[in-house]
């Protein structure tokens, strides 16, 4: 058995994604075999993908693992890889983890989500460019109707949330026939993510529930559910994230007494809190300040994006995108004009007004517009200067 898990492992890094351990036992074999390094460095490519799909640590093997891999997939052999790539991001895109996690991941993922997992195989492994081309719409396709479900089931979800006040609850238990239990963890973050509060959806079918849930730092779900045993068929997961499988008839109970263990440990005293790297001013906001954070990539767990907060700018422009859902600002100091953008703050459009001064915290980032940089802050929240 090779598991750089286990507790009478020797092996250094205990953070490989099963990709990774799958790589190493690879590399082992060609050393002992005497193979030339490119033997199996030329998989790199796909293991990059899967180690930032995996959402482990990008540090250590896991970072050069990711760092390597993402130059190798500028110039990757996979046939399917590379046409997922150029559908996805287009020729001559940056290729990122950003890239991998939004554009490549969730491809591959949704095939699994709506049953379709040997699409993802047949697409690595084909040389074959017309199956390869097949294969890549039939992986947007899945895709698309991953969203459409995950989209259903999320609208659904809110308006449950909101007739019943669920809202004003320490947590979020909702069972209802029909949901997807597939994608039923996607849509379980995102209620998680709005209402920070534990949360676990559950879809219903001939009297069996299966389903995910999510939780916020410092209320351990695992645990909880460990407590609750007795009411559900099975369960699994960690600290933050769960699975569970439970009867129709114990769903009423299970979610009250759920309910009663997340008061007692006063979830409701847990607020969303948002690290700040550093402090700076509108006049260090430089392209070469920008180009100097990329170094630091591959972004992503246990490597985050570098947060920056800058105190008293006052809003010169403010407008909502996309039907109100994004906020576009443009912020001014002395003569300095700095454009931000908020994904999913479009609700502060309300909140704040021309010549307001704030606060703001966000990433700072390279807009490209018309071969022109500019710089743009990707804005995570906002608040009114009190300086």
């Amino acid at each position: 058995m090779i598991d750089c898990k286990r507790k009478d492992s020797n092996y250094p890094f205990k953070g490989l994604a099963g990709v990774g351990v799958v790589f190493k036992v690879i590399q082992a074999i060609s050393q002992r075999l005497k193979l030339e390094e490119k033997e199996y460095l030329k998989y790199l490519d796909i293991v990059c993908v899967g180690t930032i799909s995996d959402i482990v640590p990008l540090v250590d093997e896991n970072r050069v693992i990711s760092k390597l891999g993402l130059k190798l997939m500028t110039q990757t052999r996979c046939l399917g890889l590379k046409l997922l790539l150029e559908v996805n991001t287009g020729k001559n895109s940056v290729i990122n983890a950003n890239t991998v996690s939004f554009g490549i991941a969730p491809r591959i993922n949704a095939c699994g989500r709506i049953g379709y997992e040997n699409e993802a195989v047949k697409l690595f492994m084909t040389q074959n460019l017309v199956e390869a081309r097949e294969t890549t719409e039939k992986l947007n396709s899945y895709n698309k109707t991953r969203q459409e479900i995950e989209k259903n089931i999320f609208e659904e979800a809110k308006e449950i949330i909101e007739k019943n006040h669920m809202q004003n609850n320490n947590t979020i238990v909702i069972g209802k026939e029909g949901w997807h239990h597939g994608v039923i963890g996607i849509v379980a973050s995102k209620i998680t993510e709005i209402y920070f509060k534990p949360t676990i959806l559950i879809g219903l079918e001939n009297g069996i529930g299966k389903g995910s849930g999510r939780s916020v730092p410092g209320f351990d779900l695992h645990e909880a559910l460990h407590s609750l045993g007795g009411y559900l068929e099975k369960y699994g997961g960690h600290e933050m994230a769960v699975g569970v499988t439970i009867k129709e008839e114990n769903f009423e109970e299970f979610a009250q007494k759920l309910e009663e263990k997340a008061r007692q440990a006063h979830t409701e005293q847990i607020m969303p809190i948002i690290s700040i790297d550093k402090e700076i001013t509108a006049k260090e906001l430089t392209i070469e300040t920008a180009e100097s954070l990329l170094e630091l990539e591959p972004y992503g767990t246990s490597n985050k994006v570098p947060m920056f907060l800058i105190k008293n700018l006052k809003i010169d422009s403010i407008r909502t995108l996309v039907e109100g859902k994004h906020l576009k600002l443009t912020l001014q100091d002395g003569t300095n004009l700095i454009n931000a953008i908020g994904f999913n703050l479009g609700s502060y459009a309300d909140e704040f007004l021309l010549g307001d001064k704030v606060d703001i915290i966000g990433m700072i980032e390279i807009n490209v517009f018309n071969n022109i940089k500019n710089i743009q802050i990707n804005m995570k929240d906002m608040r009114k200067s009190y300086t």
